[in-house]
Parts: structure tokens; sequence; C-alpha cells
């Protein structure tokens, strides 16, 4: 059983794929008018709506802020590669995530959702010493993950290998680059590779990687936290395929 916890992860969820919802959970006692909402969006599709003790979903959540409004979804099922890359092959301008052993949820969480606010194609995890989708990371990222194909390999650096014969540019990221995002040309199928909060980019990831690109340094802080770095890239293609 997959969980999306949280008045407005559920809400988007019911907004924007109402079809992988089975059905939804409410907090007795709780009179919130979001609440309503949630109950309005159920009945208008057709979701069924169960009353529960608040400590009973406190018991199946431990540990996590659900806001009184809890959905049950389909089992996650994580992408294949070969499937990303077939669906790209028809398009232009394509983006990529490739995250190189991230471990904190928080990250993976603004990660994915500001890859889906940017059109991200897919985001790729190793399978080890990496994060997963969990029921924090869906509440974290209001169900982002649910919008963006997740994979999942065995090993990042061969599935980079394979992206780039396929025609993919992989651009890795790191505070010690020369070459600054704003200097570089975005306008190519890519694959943005960050790396792992504490280590960066792993060097047999690096050796792979077509260019390595720096957010210039302009005040007395020397680095970012990934997810602010991942906002800020994307940010800038987005801006850089906009001229044309």
């Amino acid at each position: 059983m997959l969980t999306v916890p949280g008045i407005r992860a559920v809400i988007e969820l019911l907004r924007f794929n109402p079809s992988q919802v089975k059905e939804v959970w409410i907090s007795k006692g709780r009179g919130l008018s979001r609440l309503n909402e949630v109950i309005q969006i159920c009945e208008k599709e057709g979701i069924p709506v169960y009353f529960k003790d608040p400590k009973d979903i406190s018991l199946l959540l431990p540990d996590v802020s659900h806001q009184g409004a809890v959905a049950i979804v389909s089992e996650f099922r994580y992408s294949q590669l070969d499937d990303i890359i077939s669906k790209i092959k028809s398009e232009s301008k394509i983006t990529l995530i490739a995250l190189d052993h991230i471990t904190d949820e928080g990250n993976f969480a603004s990660i994915l959702r500001t890859a889906a606010f940017f059109g991200v194609k897919g985001v790729i995890i190793p399978k080890k010493r990496s994060v997963s989708v969990s029921a924090q990371v869906l509440k974290r990222s209001s169900g982002a993950c649910l919008y963006v194909p997740i994979v999942r390999v065995p090993n990042i650096a061969n599935a980079l290998e394979r992206l780039s014969r396929e025609g993919l540019w992989i651009i890795g990221t790191s505070p010690y680059a020369k070459v600054s995002l704003y200097e570089f040309d975005w306008d190519r199928d890519l694959v943005l590779v960050l790396g792992n909060e504490q280590k960066g980019i792993g060097h047999s990831v690096e050796k792979i990687c077509h260019e390595i690109v720096s957010i210039p340094v302009l005040g007395p802080l020397e680095s970012l936290n990934v997810a602010v770095s991942a906002g800020i890239f994307l940010s800038e293609i987005a801006k850089c395929r906009l001229k044309d």
C-alpha cells in the first residue's frame, strides 16, 4: 500500500492524477475547510472517503505530518530506462536528471517537485546508497513523483553511458567547475547530473560527463543545497531554450 499524506499533496493528486487514487482517509474531528475541498473532489471523481481515528492514521504513518488527509494510491512503479529512451526519441530539447547517490529525502522531494515544474522527462537514481520513493517523499514533493518518471538503475555510470550513446549530453555539476552555467549552451538534449550532498559527483560519473558546470559564487557562502542548485540549473536551462 502506498500513501500520499498531507492536504496539499492529496489535493494536487486528486486534481491532476485522480485515476491513481483508490481511496482517501480523513481524520475524524478535523474542521479545516481544505479537508472539505478534498471531500468535494473525491465525490466528483467517485473516490471513496473513509473517516479514520487520528491515532490509527498516526500509527500507520509514524513521524509523518499527514494533516488529517491521506490518499491511498496504486502501488508505485519505477520506470525503466528503455521506456524513457523510447519516449524521448521523438522529442527535442530533452532534459533528464541523474542523482548520483543523493541520500536526503527532503532534497529528493524538492528536486522532484522542481523537475515536474520545469517539465523534466525523467529522474534517474541508483538502487543502492540512495533515496527512494517513500511516504515522506510523496508528501514533501506534493506527489510530484507520480508525474515525473523515476528510474532506478543498478549502476548510475552505466546508465549515463547508455544515454550518451543515445545522443544526450551528460552535464555534471560542481562548485569547482571552471565553466559557468551562464556561459554554457543549454540548447541541446541533456542529462543534468547532481551529486551527493557531501561528496558531490563520483569520479566514475565525472569521467563520463561531456562538461562540468558551476554556479558562480557572488557572495560569502561557498556552496548551495543540492535541491536549490537543481532549481537554479533548471531555471537557466528553461531561460536559454525559451529565447529561441
